[in-house]
């Protein structure tokens, strides 16, 4: 009985990973099928099979129907993009080069890839258990334990109504800079130049920091890089931070 269940198991095994490649398969094609169609296109689910060598019947085999292969392939559009984005979440470098490290990265994704951009757009940002809002809290998360880091070096304790909102401001800043964008983009002639706009949008978020960092009595300096305070703060744990509160006690 063992021998026939491990059997079993293993064909249903292998069935499964066959199953998951052909999804797979079949977003990336519809991924392909949307970068080659005229922008604002919606592109038929015909096509989409035919890019991935199936016929409909056996492409809806995978998915419950046209919303089920949407929603899928919103999904696959983001694990491309968090595959540009995430890695540019780390704390080398000054907070402005930071925050420009991040920006720049979805800028030039944006650009190369305006028609996925496009689709991205096409669902509410905030709406839960979407690929959207997986994705960006994903990404949201990730910057956020990196503020608290930084909060931590600094020895700067922030009251629980900033710790409570400091995951959905980080959001928002998210998404900011994903209306910004697709504003930008969206228009005859993108002006300024990426690079421009690039600069302009992180110095924006910046401010924004700098800003509500200073009302609470936290002066931070956007020329300190953050691995120099990391490593005065290892080094010398009892010395004063680079950057430090002002905060009257």
């Amino acid at each position: 009985m063992a021998g026939h269940s491990g059997k079993t198991d293993g064909r249903q095994s292998r069935w499964d990973e066959h199953n998951e490649a052909r999804r797979t398969a079949v977003l990336d094609a519809a991924i392909a099928a949307i970068e080659a169609a005229p922008e604002g296109a919606e592109v038929p689910v015909a096509d989409i099979a035919a890019r991935a060598g199936l016929s409909r019947t056996v492409l809806y085999r995978h998915f419950d129907d046209r919303a089920d292969l949407d929603k899928a392939i919103r999904g696959r559009i983001f694990e491309h993009l968090q595959g540009v984005l995430l890695p540019r979440v780390t704390l080398d470098g000054t907070p402005v080069e930071i925050i420009q490290r991040i920006v720049g990265a979805y800028v030039d994704w944006a650009t190369a890839h305006p028609r996925l951009h496009h689709v991205v757009h096409q669902q509410p940002l905030g709406l839960p258990g979407s690929p959207t809002d997986q994705a960006i809290g994903q990404l949201a998360r990730q910057i956020r334990d990196l503020i608290v880091l930084g909060t931590t070096v600094l020895a700067f304790e922030a009251d629980d109504d900033v710790q409570a909102a400091l995951d959905p401001l980080v959001f928002g800043f998210i998404g900011m800079v994903m209306a910004a964008v697709h504003r930008w983009l969206g228009r005859a002639d993108p002006a300024p130049a990426a690079e421009a706009f690039t600069g302009l949008l992180s110095e924006a978020i910046w401010m924004q920091i700098h800003g509500m960092a200073a009302a609470r009595g936290l002066e931070l300096d956007a020329d300190v890089p953050i691995e120099q305070l990391l490593a005065g703060a290892l080094e010398s744990p009892e010395s004063e931070p680079a950057l430090e509160s002002t905060e009257t006690p």
